[in-house]
């Protein structure tokens, strides 16, 4: 456009000056071997302006033909890159309508030409995973996994189906190759928490944990809540082994996870089991003189004996400030019925079925209410029993 504009300008400076020239247009020679011109200066520069332009459109002559052959040469992979960008946005719509047949069969042909084929495999995956048709799914992971950059994407993809499917130890074979680690994506450290969680397996979550807290997977009640089922359940388990093996974990844990009601109940519960009866209980009463939690009162209720009266009277001490908290109740309800107090113990019961009247907790004053004869309150209390299960 520049250059048009230009060449305008030129030949409108050359009829300006035409007047001006007329009669001096001067003499141009030009003599090549046997060939010679003669003409005027006017004639030889507009000759040179037209011979420019009849050169410069057969520039634009040439350039568009040589493109146009360039082009119709890729003209059907052109097509096939158009469909494939259809048959995609076809697909994706289908998987917002859960449409997973459809979903799976447009991902597919997006796949052959589309400019992401992984992410049309792994699309065509799920959708065929919600179809139940394991070996096409599998098919179309394999197939992605052949492409750059997806080779983290497809291994998680499995695990996530594979756990779907029940399938935890293939699962946890392919999470071993990944190496959960804080230096992990996210989304492993989620399947591995979960996966750990189905297995059971709590060694490896615990040390998970630090890698949880330090990338935000959790938030921090729900790290909070994960660290002490997890020590719990690493205790008992220990317990169930051995007592050096039970004391070998107790001592794995902080300080701070020490002071944990849980953590100090499974760990009394442990000692209890190995014949240290004593030593858990003092742990125990030691705990009670503090704001406690359900755990303890669990825990204390469970390994209480009859023997065991300074307990007993330690916990009848915290009575009026306690009564109106329901995991006391229930505490003292189940040792009163096992120092055969069933007075107390029915007083116990239906404070608590005041408190908390969970079907449970009826059910068990109504036995009680039975074993001492009042059938007739005994029927009430199953009545609001299979009330409040309803």
């Amino acid at each position: 456009m520049i250059r048009a504009l230009v060449y305008l300008l030129i030949i409108l400076v050359g009829l300006c000056l035409s007047p001006f020239i007329v009669g001096k247009s001067g003499y141009v020679y030009v003599a090549f071997l046997d060939w010679q011109l003669e003409t005027t200066v006017a004639f030889a520069v507009i000759a040179m302006v037209v011979f420019y332009g009849l050169l410069q459109l057969l520039e634009w002559v040439l350039v568009g033909v040589f493109h146009l052959i360039l082009s119709s040469r890729y003209l059907p992979q052109r097509w096939r890159r158009n469909a494939a960008r259809k048959h995609t946005l076809v697909g994706a719509l289908a998987l917002a309508e859960e449409d997973w047949p459809a979903a799976e069969r447009a991902m597919r042909k997006g796949a052959e030409q589309g400019e992401i084929p992984a992410l049309n495999y792994l699309a065509a995956a799920r959708a065929a995973q919600y179809q139940l048709k394991t070996e096409a799914r599998d098919a179309y992971l394999d197939k992605a996994a052949t492409l750059p950059m997806a080779t983290t994407a497809v291994t998680t993809t499995r695990i996530r189906y594979l756990l779907r499917q029940g399938e935890v130890s293939a699962a946890r074979e392919l999470l071993d190759k990944l190496q959960p680690s804080s230096k992990s994506k996210i989304p492993v450290l989620k399947l591995a928490t979960e996966l750990y969680r189905a297995q059971q397996d709590w060694q490896s979550l615990k040390l998970l944990l630090p890698a949880l807290l330090k990338r935000k997977v959790l938030s921090d009640d729900e790290w909070h809540q994960l660290s002490v089922t997890v020590n719990t359940k690493l205790l008992r388990q220990a317990a169930n082994v051995s007592e050096p093996e039970l004391e070998k974990c107790w001592q794995w844990l902080s300080r701070a996870e020490r002071n944990e009601d849980a953590n100090l109940a499974a760990y009394a519960s442990g000692l209890n089991q190995h014949g240290k009866h004593g030593t858990a209980i003092k742990l125990l009463s030691k705990q009670l003189k503090k704001d406690t939690s359900a755990a303890i009162f669990d825990t204390t209720a469970e390994i209480w004996q009859t023997e065991d009266t300074e307990l007993l009277a330690l916990l009848q001490k915290l009575q009026p400030k306690l009564e109106n908290h329901a995991d006391y109740q229930h505490c003292m309800a189940t040792i009163y019925e096992k120092a055969r107090d069933f007075a107390a113990a029915k007083e116990a019961w239906q404070l608590l079925c005041k408190l908390s009247p969970a079907p449970h907790y009826w059910y068990a004053l109504g036995a009680l209410q039975e074993q001492l004869g009042d059938n007739g309150a005994a029927l009430v209390s199953y009545k609001q029993a299979a009330k409040k299960a309803d």
